[in-house]
This record gives C-alpha cells, sequence and structure tokens, in this order.
C-alpha cells in the first residue's frame, strides 16, 4: 500500500466535507408581541368587579337568608313549628309582662300555661310571603298550614342592635295572644291535648267561679283546640286559630254529660226512690211521693215503685240538674172511716215528679240531691 494514502481503518467511512456548500445557521425567530399594559389591567379589573359582584350577590343572599327580619320572623315560626316553645319564649320581643297586657287592653292575670311545648298544635308549608317596612318598624307576612287550614300572620319587627356589620331584630310587638276561656260543666279541660284544671290557671287559685273566664297565653301562630274528657262530661270541643299578635280571642264552650254519668244518676234516683218506698208511712220523709186521706189507716201502708223515671241530666251554669221526670208508686194499705169505722182496702198507682240538682265538687265528684213536688 502506498504511504501518501490516507490512513484509513478497515470498515470505516470517512466523511469529507462538501467545499461547494457553504455552512448554514438557523434563521432567527422574531420575538412575541406584548399586549398592553392596559388590556392587563382591564382584565384584571373585570375579574375583581366579579369577584366583588358575586361576594354582594352572595352577601345580599346571605343577608336574606340569616338576617333579615324575614329570617328573624321564619325562625321564629320554625321554632312553633318544631315545637321549640321554650325557645320561640326567649326569642326577643316575644315575652311580656303585666304592664304591656295592660297597655294592649288585654288581662293582666293571663296565665303562661300553655306556653310549653305539650299545647303547641303542627304548623308546615311555613313561607314568608312579604317584607315591607314603615319607617323603623318592619312588617312581615308569614303563611303556613295549621292542621291543614291555610293561614297568614303579619308581625311587626324593629331593629335591636348590631353585632359586627350585622344587625338583629325584635319583634315590635308581642306574637303572643290571649285566650279568654269559659268552660262550663267543667273545672278541667284539655288544650291541643294538654289537660288544665281551671283552679290551677285562675288568679283566685282553688276559689275560681267555675263560670268565670280564664285568660290563657299562647303562642301566634297557632291552632288550638279545647275539649273536656272527664267522667262526668265531655264535648267534641272547638278549634280557634291564633293568627294576630296581641289579640283576644274568646271561647266559650258547654260541657255534656257523659253516658257513664247518666248512668250513675239514673242509679242514684232508683235508690233513692228504692229507700223512699220502704217507709211505712202515707208521706215518706224527704221524698217526691204520697198519699193523702181524710180518715185514718188501720195498718202501715206498703210501698212499690212500679215505674222507675227515665232520668235526663242538663247543664245549669257550672252544675246540673234533673229535669222533672214521671214516676208511679204504689201503695198498698187499709183506711178505717172516722164516721163508720168501717175498713176499706186501697190499692192504688199514685204518679209523681221527680227532679234534682248536681253539684260537682272541688275533688271532681258530684253530690246529687233529689226532690220534687207533692200534692198537698
Amino acid at each position: 500500500m502506498s504511504q501518501g494514502a490516507s490512513d484509513v481503518q478497515p470498515g470505516a467511512v470517512a466523511t469529507v466535507p462538501d467545499a461547494a456548500s457553504p455552512a448554514t445557521t438557523p434563521a432567527p425567530q422574531p420575538a412575541p408581541a406584548q399586549r398592553p399594559l392596559a388590556v392587563d389591567l382591564t382584565i384584571i379589573a373585570l375579574i375583581v368587579a366579579a369577584l366583588l359582584g358575586a361576594c354582594v350577590v352572595g352577601g345580599i343572599a346571605l343577608y336574606r337568608a340569616m338576617y333579615s327580619p324575614s329570617a328573624f320572623v321564619e325562625r321564629y315560626v320554625g321554632m312553633l313549628a318544631a315545637g321549640r316553645a321554650a325557645d320561640a319564649l326567649l326569642v326577643p320581643g316575644v315575652a311580656i309582662d303585666s304592664a304591656q297586657l295592660e297597655s294592649a287592653g288585654l288581662p293582666t292575670s293571663a296565665s303562661d300555661a300553655l306556653l310549653r311545648r305539650d299545647a303547641l298544635a303542627p304548623l308546615t308549608d311555613v313561607t314568608v310571603v312579604s317584607e315591607t317596612g314603615d319607617g323603623d318598624v318592619i312588617e312581615v307576612v308569614v303563611s303556613y298550614s295549621a292542621a291543614g287550614h291555610s293561614a297568614s300572620t303579619t308581625f311587626a319587627v324593629e331593629r335591636n342592635g348590631w353585632i359586627g356589620f350585622v344587625p338583629t331584630w325584635r319583634f315590635a310587638k308581642s306574637p303572643l295572644t290571649v285566650i279568654d276561656l269559659t268552660v262550663r260543666g267543667s273545672m278541667r279541660f284539655e288544650v291541643n291535648g294538654f289537660d288544665v284544671d281551671k283552679r290551677q290557671v285562675s288568679k283566685d287559685g282553688a276559689e275560681a267561679a267555675a263560670l268565670d273566664a280564664v285568660p290563657l297565653l299562647v303562642f301566634s301562630p297557632g291552632l288550638y283546640a279545647v275539649s273536656v274528657d272527664t267522667a262526668i262530661s265531655a264535648t267534641p270541643g272547638v278549634q280557634v286559630l291564633a293568627d294576630a299578635p296581641l289579640a283576644d280571642v274568646p271561647i266559650d264552650i258547654q260541657a255534656e254529660p257523659t253516658e257513664e254519668f247518666i248512668g250513675v244518676v239514673q242509679a242514684r234516683v232508683e235508690e233513692f226512690l228504692s229507700t223512699c218506698a220502704t217507709q211505712q208511712v202515707l208521706q215518706p220523709t224527704g221524698c217526691p211521693f204520697g198519699y193523702y186521706v181524710q180518715n185514718r189507716i188501720d195498718e202501715p201502708p206498703v210501698w212499690t215503685i212500679t215505674t222507675q223515671p227515665t232520668v235526663k241530666v242538663t247543664p245549669n251554669g257550672a252544675d246540673w240538674v234533673i229535669p222533672p221526670a214521671e214516676a208511679v208508686a204504689h201503695i198498698e194499705v187499709d183506711i178505717r172511716s172516722l164516721f163508720d169505722g168501717r175498713v176499706s182496702h186501697v190499692s192504688e198507682d199514685v204518679p209523681f215528679l221527680v227532679d234534682g240538682t248536681i253539684v260537682v265538687l272541688p275533688d271532681g265528684t258530684a253530690s246529687i240531691s233529689i226532690g220534687g213536688p207533692t200534692e198537698p
């Protein structure tokens, strides 16, 4: 091999630059266009405005849902709907004193016995209808359903201060109302199933007159069913909707005697007349029947009651009466004539009337007095 040849290793490939092709470099890229600062500031301003708008809208929604007069009233009615009577009574402006009652023309002795969970009836479908301002007082109208009865109530609300930047509220007019209740025929009654004794809620206590009205504070809104269900008397009851704050709602109900009570009175009357019949005299003492003769009897007479009266019991104010009922006694007696001494036997029916009065005693029992006219 010639010494002038290139020293190339076997199997290697030599690369020889092409003298005819000059070396090339990448073409320079144009610089990116810069966005004007004003555009960036505008975008930032729009984002900030959107965020502020969202905050404002959220704040308004939060205010309406949590801190507005409507929210305040809705929470109160919601407490009643949930049976939270104790919490509802603590809402600012709900509790009331005797001076406020007097100012509203309501009885200052109104009892708070019904301001409890056991005396509340269900409320459903509670919805705020409207909120309108009138100076410092805002009126909020709430609709609801009370045991299937649709109704609405208007509440007066006023500012009660601030918690930071958030306002607080109170009722400008207490939402309590007064039921002026008169129950005839019973000292005990029920309100929404809650048992009440008139003597426990009356200002006169145990000396309360049976026919005196009893003023009772209740929550509004609320449906209140008053009924009587005792061994002596009962009534289907009456319902009243308390739908106006600081209103006076009169209720007057008359209880009727129970069949059990009438049965007891019937038995007592029959027992009384049967006892009268054991007296072997012409005029049984304290009894509604007798027999009159001009002559004298030869042997003591024998009385029997052949027809017992069918007793009815009717209300008489706070108590009861037994209206006159027909009955028949029978007398067997031998009568000796004062003129000639002859003896004649008398076997005669003696019709008579029996009546009576029934007084309900403080312990709930009844005192029955039976009588009736006798002919001279």
